[in-house]
């Protein structure tokens, strides 16, 4: 049986937090496999059909905007896997009280940071001016001269706030993330154990 665990209770806004990031995570990883594919269609529709003679003008701003996508994605699912860079030069040469003090501090400055650009993205995109402009592109561009709903892709004619979306979609994803690694940092739930990326290590 095991040991009861000697911790204090954890709260359930803590637990919803760590569950809806790795909702999020297990749904990023599928996203990270369908862009993969998709790109790796793109780039072979690429080659055949400049190989055949009939180039499609396309399919090179696809391709672009899925390793957007593709980039976003995957670094908010690596943030949550805390596979992202990370300079250990200062924690690894300090007692390991003041490391854990200095891992606190840097998951909340990733937080605040997250929370920002969530909030910069709000801004930028301005959905209470659009529905204040009655979802007027155009009448929003006049009153707010944010063109970011009337402007189109150059080959797919596309709607660039369309791909723009993996931007605040980015922020809310890791600042969920960022929050669930800082509850686990601090001590507040129990941290989800993961194998390692090669599979399990054999004793």
């Amino acid at each position: 049986m095991a040991a009861p665990d000697s911790r204090p209770l954890i709260s359930a806004p803590a637990r919803a937090a760590v569950w809806l990031s790795e909702g999020l995570l297990r749904a990023e990883r599928a996203a990270v496999t369908c862009l993969m594919a998709l790109l790796f269609g793109l780039i072979v529709l690429n080659v055949a059909s400049r190989y055949g003679g009939f180039p499609i003008f396309w399919v090179d701003e696809a391709a672009v905007f899925a390793v957007v996508w593709l980039t976003f994605v995957g670094a908010s699912a690596m943030s949550r896997l805390r596979l992202d860079f990370a300079v250990t030069l200062l924690t690894g040469a300090v007692p390991p009280a003041v490391a854990t003090v200095l891992r606190r501090f840097a998951a909340g400055v990733n937080l605040l940071f997250m929370l920002t650009l969530a909030l910069m993205c709000t801004w930028w995109l301005d959905p209470v001016g659009l529905a204040r402009a009655g979802f007027d592109a155009k009448a929003f561009a006049g009153e707010s001269f944010n063109f970011i709903y009337t402007e189109r892709t150059q080959a797919l004619a596309w709607p660039t706030w369309v791909f723009y979306l993996v931007m605040p979609l980015f922020a809310l994803c890791a600042s969920v993330h960022a929050l669930a690694n800082l509850l686990e940092v601090l001590g507040w739930v129990t941290p989800v154990q993961r194998e390692p990326p090669n599979g399990p290590v054999e004793a």
